[in-house]
């Protein structure tokens, strides 16, 4: 079989290395009479970065080009920050990198140029051949339309192409800044006018050179001419009012090497596919650039295709199982690219907690499974300092993890310590109490507890990291659990001050939450919630932490304070759900380490059923083997997580 590919930029090029590797014969027809690489750089999703992992036995270059970016900071005109959060893995790309390393791949002689494709040759309603503008045929069995978002093949098959309206301009460029490639390295940054459609944001490609966009609304200013000087002029007066590093970047460019993108798409088409011949990358589906899809959609057009052509031989189905495959996903890019741009042409409507980051992302569903077992809901009553709390984390990931198809966990703070006026809980009456408690008890339990803290940078009150659980939760219950967990360790662990607002927000980033929400949160509706909770507590009669209140669907409740063991936990349970079944626990390092990404020694062992030292041990040697990583404050108050 040969397969005929028009069109030799990036999904053009990968389909055709995976099918060459694989023994198909082919041929890309590109219109370039060089090597294709017009444009500027682009960032491209881990999913597309694995599609190109796929070639790297096939190379001698030891890594991909450009630079991974794993930091997302959005802020208004006046510097100040919309959004700060980690990012899944991206890749900043130059195009040109990236389509010289792709021809490399491939023979030369399965590389046409200068071919502009003009009709096909057809026999019996099938397709045998490519007919070029310089007269040039290419016969073949399949072939690919890879030739762009303008595709004369999408025109052929399907008739002219309904283009939604230009309604947004972008201008790329690259410059060469290591300064600020450098003290920004792996960040996307952007700056969103909140008055008017305008934005601004640039990624470093390397530690010398960075990409920049600018994205305004067609209506705030007429680019007369596409010449150097108009498009420099444009960028000045726009933005104008932008902060320092903006000008400094557009200062520098070069805008003869700049690039105009006319921003538009078009709705999901009816199929991808007519007879033999087969639509993929923009060719097949265009979205605005406000979610970076194109190019990582192209490589996973290619990788699937790839697949199908490898496992099955029907010509038809092969198209409609890539169809399917692909069809929900571009068309749910197109729509996503869309609700940002109307977001960002009426800046005023919008709620800044509501902006869509303008990248797309693995989203998993958020339709959970019925519950298959009868719930027995558990209001715990916890605070972010109290160390019963966090001495209890074996016993209480154990109950999740054996009973937890049985169980719906509600987090309420339960506010332990307002302040140091008057306070007393047991034999704690003061910051060097606490120390000397927490030395006791860390003793006795084996979990990490550093008590520095309470010697050099005292916590006046839990408040503030309470409710900042709570701004958590509005954003992301589960993540916001990750985050109690987090500032657990950076207490308990590291002795960090965990009232100080910059420890939150690093906590925060960490775990995936919009650190820079969180902090606007810490001062609105967080509070009330907070206020909720301590009210709750107070009704509860809670008078210790921690406090687990156990309902079950008859109303029947049963309530456990303090420190508790597994088997206290488990007759709890069984006691309201007699029925009940426990869960036998997979105890192998991986299957622990991918529930519970963060593990002290403590909790390895309980949930293991290894001794101390020889969870010790095993942890070391895991470590030693780079399979673990490790950080302390002190020798024996080690957290152990996967490496990366």
């Amino acid at each position: 079989m040969k397969i005929v590919i028009i069109g030799g930029g990036i999904g053009g090029m990968a389909l055709a290395i995976l099918l060459h590797k694989k023994g198909f014969t082919v041929s890309v027809n590109e219109k370039e009479t060089k090597v294709p690489n017009k444009g500027n750089a682009f960032l491209m999703h881990s999913d597309g970065v694995s599609v190109l992992n796929l070639f790297a036995p096939y190379s001698s270059v030891k890594e991909l080009p450009g630079m991974f970016i794993d930091t997302f900071t959005l802020k208004n005109p006046n510097d100040i920050a919309l959004k700060y959060l980690k990012l899944e893995p991206w890749q900043c790309i130059k195009r040109k990198d990236l389509i010289n390393y792709l021809y490399t791949l491939l023979p030369i002689d399965k590389i046409k140029s200068g071919r502009v494709f003009s009709h096909f040759l057809y026999e019996e309603a099938q397709v045998i051949a490519a007919v070029f503008t310089n007269g040039e045929v290419e016969f073949g069995d399949v072939f690919v339309g890879a030739d762009g978002a303008n595709s004369k093949v999408r025109t052929t098959l399907f008739g002219k192409t309904n283009f939604t309206p230009i309604e947004v301009k972008e201008i790329i460029g690259v410059v060469y800044l290591p300064t600020v490639a450098q003290s920004h390295s792996h960040e996307f940054n952007k700056f969103l006018s909140q008055e008017k459609g305008l934005s601004f944001g640039f990624i470093p490609i390397s530690n010398e050179e960075l990409v920049w966009f600018m994205q305004y609304d067609v209506n705030l200013m007429e680019l007369v001419e596409e010449t150097p000087n108009s498009i420099r002029a444009l960028c000045l007066e726009l933005l104008k009012d932008f902060p320092v590093i903006v000008q400094e970047i557009i200062q520098a460019n070069d805008y003869a090497t700049s690039y105009i993108w006319n921003t538009t798409d078009f709705d999901l088409l009816p199929s991808f596919h007519k007879q033999n011949v087969v639509l993929i990358g923009d060719a097949a589906h265009l979205a605005v650039p406000f979610t970076s899809a194109g190019t990582t959609n192209a490589l996973i057009d290619a990788k699937v295709l790839y697949e199908k052509f490898n496992t099955e031989t029907d010509l038809q189905k092969i198209f409609t199982s890539f169809y399917l495959a692909r069809a929900k996903m571009v068309e749910e890019h197109t729509l996503l690219g869309r609700k940002i741009k109307q977001t960002f042409l009426h800046p005023n409507e919008a709620n800044i907690d509501e902006i869509e980051i303008p990248l797309i992302t693995q989203k998993e569903s958020k339709n959970k499974p019925a519950f298959k077992y009868e719930k027995l809901h558990l209001l715990y009553f916890t605070d972010p300092v109290c160390s019963t709390c966090w001495l209890i984390q074996p016993q209480l990931r154990k109950l999740k993890l054996e009973y937890g198809d049985y169980l719906e966990i509600e987090y309420c703070m339960g506010g332990l310590l307002p302040s140091w006026n008057n306070f007393k809980s047991g034999p704690i009456t003061s910051p060097q109490t606490a120390a000397i408690y927490w030395d006791e008890v860390a003793l006795k339990h084996d979990m990490p507890i550093n008590s520095l803290v309470w010697l050099e940078d005292p916590l006046p009150s839990s408040y503030p990291p309470s409710i900042a659980f709570k701004a958590a939760q509005m954003q992301d219950i589960d993540k916001a659990i990750i985050f109690l967990r987090r500032i657990n360790e950076m207490l308990f662990v590291d002795s960090k001050n965990i009232v100080e607002k910059v420890e939150l927000l690093n906590a925060a980033f960490e775990v995936g939450l919009d650190a820079a929400r969180l902090m606007r949160d810490l001062e609105g509706k967080s509070q009330m919630l907070f206020e909720a909770d301590l009210a709750l507590a107070k009704k509860f009669n809670i008078t210790s932490l921690p406090t687990f209140i156990f309902t079950n669907k008859h109303g029947d409740s049963l309530v456990l304070n303090g420190f508790q063991s597994s088997e206290t936990f488990e007759t709890a349970l069984l006691q309201l759900i007699p029925k009940a079944k426990k869960k036998p626990i997979k105890k192998d390092y991986k299957n622990l380490f991918k529930i519970y990404p963060t593990l002290t020694t403590k909790e390895f062992s309980f949930l293991s059923d290894l001794e101390m030292d020889a969870s010790e041990a095993l942890l070391l040697d895991l470590f030693e083997k780079k399979v673990l990583i490790k950080y302390n404050s002190h020798q024996k108050d080690i957290i152990w997580k996967l490496s990366e």
